[in-house]
């Protein structure tokens, strides 16, 4: 029988990172943080959001450091993971969180619809573990006493494939492979540093509008586009899970060593569904076969004249 990893033990005096800190889960984890009296280094692109997550924590005493800045940036985040070194000594969790998404047809996104969806989504997780995670491990070699922990925020959409939001499905589904590839290759060269992967489904934070902060060509006006934003804003402000909750259970995982933090269970069934139609050979399930009077009004809608 092989060993069981090292736990992250208590949490006090090590350091947390975490990027979209400035509202949703990114927010909710740093307070969790700072309550447990470890020190922080936020990071969002949302000034105005930042500075209001950081006032509310230096309210508090903790010790912190912050950055305004887009994770698509590697150089960026690279600069942020040396600094936190200098500033901190060391980093043991880190969270790469930031997240957008856009809704409509695929074929009708454009290119700068899928540059910022997977740069955000998918290279602001690349770069945060090519930048810390080598100084994770390093730590390590370093220090038999070290833990570290990453957390990389996926979806369900990264396990399934609900329509009209293409990008982010692709995005997430990315992140959930790195995910998994991170945690067999860190297993090839530690027990020190463990990873796990979110994948909430909906929850009340501002995803909905996440193109407030998108430098480059607002999101197509499409009907289909219109109708996929309708849809996810209706989701999330009717969602009983809050971002409290999932940063809760994001926090006992990491405790327990969890690779999989999955808030909505009851979500798997689509996952189920999805795996069977696979091992059958069939085409992949209709997300929405539980409410045919949604899919239904979906479709009434887009085939309109």
């Amino acid at each position: 029988m092989s060993a069981q990893p090292p736990t992250m033990g208590a949490l006090r005096g090590k350091v947390a990172v975490i990027t979209g800190a400035g509202s949703g889960f990114g927010r909710e984890f740093a307070r969790l943080a700072a309550g447990e009296r470890m020190a922080l280094v936020l990071v969002d692109v949302q000034a105005d959001a930042l500075a209001a997550t950081v006032a509310e924590l230096e309210s508090t005493g903790a010790a912190l450091m912050h950055r305004r800045i887009d994770v698509t940036d590697g150089d960026a985040m690279q600069t942020l993971a040396h600094d936190a070194w200098a500033r901190f000594g060391a980093v043991h969790l880190l969270f790469n969180n930031a997240g957008v998404g856009t809704t409509g047809l695929l074929w009708e996104a454009s290119v700068q619809d899928w540059e910022w969806v997977l740069g955000v989504n998918l290279w602001g997780t690349i770069h945060g573990v090519r930048a810390f995670v080598p100084r994770m491990l390093d730590a390590a070699k370093a220090d038999p006493d070290y833990r570290g922990h990453v957390v990389n925020t996926a979806s369900m959409a990264g396990l399934v494939d609900p329509p009209l939001t293409g990008p982010y499905n692709v995005a997430k589904h990315a992140v959930v492979s790195l995910s998994e590839t991170l945690h067999q290759d860190l297993s090839l060269v530690t027990a020190q540093v463990g990873c796990s992967v979110l994948c909430p489904s909906w929850v009340g934070t501002g995803i909905a509008h996440a193109d407030r902060n998108r430098a480059s060509a607002a999101p197509a006006s499409t009907r289909a586009a219109a109708l996929g934003r309708a849809m996810v804003e209706k989701a999330v402000s009717s969602a009983k899970t809050t971002a409290a909750d999932v940063a809760r259970l994001t926090f006992a995982a990491i405790a327990q060593r969890r690779f999989w933090i999955l808030p909505h269970p009851q979500a798997l069934e689509g996952v189920r569904a999805r795996h069977e139609a696979l091992h059958a050979g069939q085409a992949p399930p209709d997300p929405y076969a539980a409410l045919p009077q949604l899919r239904r009004q979906i479709v009434d809608a887009l085939r309109a004249p």
